[in-house]
């Protein structure tokens, strides 16, 4: 019982993990002995997130554009030539765009959408050999699909292709955890609340007390939240959990009217 939650020596990727959620994922799994790639567009930011990173364990950063196959493919054919297998894909990479119902842009629907739900499907496919070689019956490899409780109640903002986006990931998550199951691979989900991160920080302008207030349990979500539920559905102590989404949100969904 005692090394339920023992992640140590196992490999992850993170995608859009070079800041907010994924760069709070990727410290927790550093921080527990998980060797982590991350992944992101923007170099420098990364650079800065690896080197910090490194200072606790074993990060690996790889620059990729992940709204694309072509971009997929070069991240995954990166992956390969240094890994036979993986055990941990955290799907995190993520968009966002706001506009009113009237004027809301195709361009901006369809980035959103490759970004947030065409993304983890095909980059899931193009490492399903390198999972699919880690897992087994005992010790199944995982995938973890980053979602959005606006994925499950309504926004209150125009931001319509990210909640269609999350909502679809919470399905494609149930999905998925259905055809990877005979090759020894789960398939969960989070549903985060509100989290500092550069998507959140228009509504945190004034230090999260507002959006804090509207909290069931009073506060903003926390790194060690985040990172606690990340090592929970990596470890062994979810080991009989697929096609779950978890709600992490300080129960506001559950107060939402």
């Amino acid at each position: 019982m005692k090394n339920l939650f023992d992640i140590q020596g196992k490999v992850a990727v993170v995608t859009g993990g070079s800041r907010g959620i994924g760069a709070m994922i990727a410290r927790g799994y550093v921080e527990n002995g998980v060797k982590t790639y991350i992944v992101s567009r923007r170099t420098p930011e990364l650079k800065e997130t690896e080197v910090e990173l490194s200072k606790l364990g074993e990060c690996i950063a790889i620059a990729a554009d992940l709204s694309t196959m072509k971009g997929i493919k070069s991240l995954c054919s990166k992956i390969r030539k240094n890994e036979s297998s993986i055990d941990i894909l955290v799907n995190n990479a993520g968009a966002a765009w706001g506009k009113d119902f009237l004027n809301f842009p195709e361009s901006s629907w369809d980035k959103v959408m490759n970004i947030n739900l065409k993304a983890p499907f095909y980059l899931t496919q193009q490492l399903h050999p390198l999972l699919k070689a880690a897992g087994s019956k005992s010790s199944p490899s995982r995938v973890i699909n980053i979602a959005s409780i606006h994925g499950l109640i309504t926004p209150n903002m125009p931001t319509y292709s990210y909640s269609a986006s999350k909502a679809g990931m919470i399905q494609l998550t149930r999905h998925l955890s259905v055809d990877l199951a005979a090759d020894n691979i789960l398939v969960n989900g989070i549903a985060p609340g509100f989290f500092p991160s550069k998507m959140t920080a228009f509504a945190l302008a004034d230090g999260g007390s507002q959006v804090a207030s509207q909290v069931l349990l009073g506060r903003i979500g926390e790194p060690e939240d985040i990172a606690g539920a990340s090592i929970f559905l990596a470890s062994q102590a979810s080991a009989w959990m697929t096609g779950h989404t978890l709600v992490l949100d300080g129960g506001t969904v559950a107060n939402a009217s």
